[in-house]
């Protein structure tokens, strides 16, 4: 792996259940590693109209090292951005470098 295809510092976070003041469940999100360097590229870009709403997905693929622990619940934070973890590929079974299949919804 290239260290200058790592360009850009993203936050790895995971999903913590917690109440809020009502008492309800809801997720809060806690950083389990910041400044992680890694290269994002976009996929591919695709828009649709739902319930009188206009939503974008964008399909990007995150590639780090390897770190141990990443699962498909967590997400990556880069900036104001959100890429949600789809899939997770281990290149070449070799513990060196992850590919994070990843979607971003815009609301």
């Amino acid at each position: 792996m290239m260290a200058g295809h790592l360009r850009f510092q993203v936050s790895i976070q995971k999903p913590t259940p917690t109440l809020n003041n009502l008492n309800e469940p809801e997720i809060t999100w806690t950083d389990v590693s910041t400044g992680v360097w890694a290269s994002i590229e976009p996929l591919r870009g695709r828009e649709y109209f739902a319930a009188k709403q206009v939503n974008a997905e964008i399909d990007a693929r995150i590639t780090m090292r390897y770190r141990a622990g990443v699962q498909t619940d967590y997400r990556i934070l880069h900036g104001s951005n959100e890429y949600y973890i789809v899939s997770i590929i281990n290149v070449e079974e070799r513990n060196r470098e992850l590919q994070l299949m990843c979607t971003r919804s815009i609301l």
